[in-house]
């Protein structure tokens, strides 16, 4: 009679806590859904342009956080199939005319098709073999990028038209706002439904056990290019939105050292996490503007400064990345939630 009356206990603690935290995300959908509709007519110009690169970089760090972070297949190639989606887009509104809302789901689809190919050796290498691998292929295709000038006009690049949607252009952040940031939603959504389906778990058996999930009859090379195609699609799309929000496309683009920003992005937000995906993408998109303002600040003491913020950034994200593995692997992600529990004991705790 006891154990039933505890078991009733624990069943009513388990309901009302599960009801708690779908009242919670109830009214934190809520809460992001009013925020997005009035935050365009709260901040100016320059806050949306973030808002909207900021929201193309956690769709394409999304997408290497489903390769690298779910499935355990490096990856340097990020950058380089953002620029396959980038040219698409670019090749398509300037020989076929074609709208944005066709444009930007065929540079996904292009993209994902040589991210199947570059996956082809993840089947027989893995760890930094691989990475190197990734990083043979952004380098043929920047090459290609660069010297196929009757197709990319080599390093002059291509300038893209605005884009429309029903014949209305969209050229500045306060209109892009409203379809670059509900398209990162959506994909965010999709990527974090994906573990919830067959497909993703598998992906997750791929990265803590291969060969035991391989033994459990998940076929490894269909599962691993299927990895790296979706993440190249998720590439391909944020590179045609990229595209779209600067207008021009030319090699120098996507360079190796914006491959390495998108692994630091995973990394510093938490490898393995869709909220690490967020956290991680917003974080380093904002730091070479904090290094910005702070070397204007600095400007007087610092001859050249303004000139080294290059080089000062990579540096910077080489010491995030290590600096993260070594004292907070699971990044932001992780952060929060611990900050949040630290404070949450100290106003529980009584005086």
């Amino acid at each position: 009679m006891t154990t039933a009356r505890n078991i009733d206990a624990l069943n009513g603690v388990t309901g009302e806590k599960a009801m708690s935290d779908g009242n919670r995300k109830r009214m934190l959908f809520a809460a992001s859904a009013i925020a997005f509709a009035i935050v365009p007519f709260l901040v100016d110009q320059y806050l949306l342009y973030w808002i909207c690169l900021i929201a193309i970089n956690i769709i394409s760090a999304t997408g290497l956080n489903i390769l690298s972070g779910y499935t355990g297949l490096a990856s340097l190639g990020q950058a380089a199939f953002m620029g396959v989606g980038a040219y698409t887009v670019a090749l398509l509104e300037l020989h076929a005319g074609t709208s944005f809302l066709l444009n930007v789901p065929v540079a996904g689809a292009v993209a994902a098709l040589v991210g199947l190919v570059v996956g082809i050796p993840s089947l027989r290498v893995k760890g930094l073999y691989l990475a190197i691998a990734t990083i043979a292929a952004s380098v043929i295709l920047e090459f290609v990028f660069a010297n196929w000038e009757s197709v990319t006009n080599g390093v002059k690049g291509l300038t893209v038209a605005p884009a429309q949607i029903f014949g209305v252009e969209l050229d500045q952040p306060a209109e892009l706002y409203w379809i670059i940031v509900p398209i990162a939603i959506l994909f965010v959504a999709m990527a974090a439904n994906l573990f919830r389906t067959r497909v993703g778990r598998a992906f997750i058996a791929i990265r803590d056990r291969d060969i035991s999930a391989e033994v459990l009859g998940i076929p490894l090379l269909k599962y691993k290019l299927l990895s790296f195609g979706l993440s190249s699609f998720y590439a391909g799309v944020a590179g045609g939105l990229w595209a779209y929000f600067f207008r021009v496309v030319t090699p120098e683009s996507f360079p190796i050292v914006m491959s390495i920003f998108f692994l630091a992005a995973i990394i510093v937000g938490g490898m393995g996490t869709i909220r690490g995906s967020i956290l991680g993408a917003a974080f380093m998109t904002l730091v070479p503007e904090l290094l910005r303002f702070g070397f204007t600040f600095l400007g007087p003491w610092i001859p050249d400064s303004m000139t080294i913020i290059p080089a000062v950034r990579s540096i910077v994200f080489g010491a995030l990345i290590i600096g993260f593995l070594l004292f907070e692997p699971q990044g932001l992600a992780e952060v929060l939630p611990r900050l949040r529990r630290f404070f949450g004991r100290r106003q529980q705790r009584p005086d």
